[in-house]
């Protein structure tokens, strides 16, 4: 079973993997192609990408069972003792987000105008 996720990625090159593989959602790829198919479906999407994302994902004979690669995505794919997990990144925004602001005193200006019909 290989499973292709693309985000933001040309129409053309999902046009391409639908030769091979079943368009389940928009941008979501499901097929068993033979293990040269996989490998040349991943070099076409690595080319024609451009800006986009991609995850390719497809068994194995590991102990989780299958494995996973990856194209421009933020979080990566990391081995950890035969596992392979995902490391997200640390970094954290900055500047105060709407989870760290304290929250507004008083009406809103929407509920005041509810109130006095204005």
């Amino acid at each position: 079973m290989t499973v292709i996720v693309l985000s933001n990625c040309p129409v053309g090159l999902r046009g391409f993997l639908t030769r091979w593989l079943l368009e389940v959602s928009p941008g979501v790829f499901v097929g068993s192609p033979s293990a040269r198919i996989r490998s040349a479906l991943w070099a076409a999407v690595e080319e024609h990408a451009h800006e986009g994302r991609a995850l390719l994902t497809y068994t194995t004979d590991t102990e989780q069972g299958y494995t996973f690669e990856t194209r421009d995505h933020q979080w990566l794919p990391e081995d950890h003792e035969g596992v392979t997990l995902i490391r997200r990144p640390t970094a954290q925004p900055t500047g105060p987000t709407a989870a760290t602001r304290p929250p507004r005193q008083g009406w809103s200006t929407t509920a005041k105008r509810r109130r006095y019909a204005r």
